[in-house]
């Protein structure tokens, strides 16, 4: 059963495990937040801010928040929320529409690269890598977030950076709009395009020195 809605300070955030602990502000134990309890949020959780969140005993006894949401960090309003949510089918999950004329923005050069490699060299590895790597890492994105939903162990952020290194950063990137997975933790954005900033490097190189090194 819930209780009337509260709010405290988070004292305690991990982000890259996606959860923390709140400070009641009318004093108490700290309750456990999972950020899959977060609601409409504009931005991650950091220390010291104010949630306000509703308190559900779990059958062992602990206490953890639920329907929570950070103070001045809302998308959009609860009411808001409740006709949007009313309006949804039973079951079904909210998605984002897939990004096909970004992505295609995104993929023009290193698939020219890619296909000036193979023309060159006869070897159609980065051809194959791209697509193949970009399915791996999609689903890779996809069961992280099923596990996080499930508030089990987590994949590693180094894996999925390396899956995106190795040539499934377009399957990152789609993974990161259509499922808003890793979309909003600036630490996690700032290495993934890192990652597509090396890509292009590698290609730009390829395109300017590649005939000559073939030759």
């Amino acid at each position: 059963m819930k209780s009337d809605l509260r709010s405290g300070k988070l004292t305690k955030w991990n982000d890259d495990r996606g959860f923390g602990f709140i400070q009641p502000a009318d004093g108490g134990k700290d309750v456990f937040l999972h950020v899959s309890e977060l609601k409409n949020a504009t931005r991650r959780p950091r220390e010291n801010d104010t949630i306000y969140y509703y308190c559900l005993v779990n059958p062992d006894g602990k206490t953890r928040a639920v329907g929570a949401f950070i103070a001045g960090a809302r998308q959009r309003s609860e009411s808001s929320s409740n006709a949007s949510r009313g309006n949804r089918k039973p079951g079904e999950k909210s998605y984002s529409r897939l990004p096909i004329a970004e992505l295609l923005l995104l993929l023009a050069f290193p698939l020219a690269g890619a296909a000036h490699f193979t023309w060159l060299t006869g070897n159609p590895l980065p051809l194959v890598l791209y697509p193949l790597m970009s399915v791996i890492t999609y689903f890779v994105y996809a069961d992280d977030k099923k596990r996080a939903k499930q508030k089990v162990w987590r994949t590693s952020e180094q894996t999925l950076h390396f899956c995106e290194l190795v040539g499934g950063w377009p399957g990152g990137f789609v993974a990161q709009q259509v499922l808003r997975h890793k979309s909003q933790k600036q630490s996690y954005q700032t290495e993934f395009w890192a990652i597509v900033v090396i890509h292009y490097l590698a290609w730009l190189a390829w395109l300017f020195l590649g005939r000559t090194l073939v030759g």
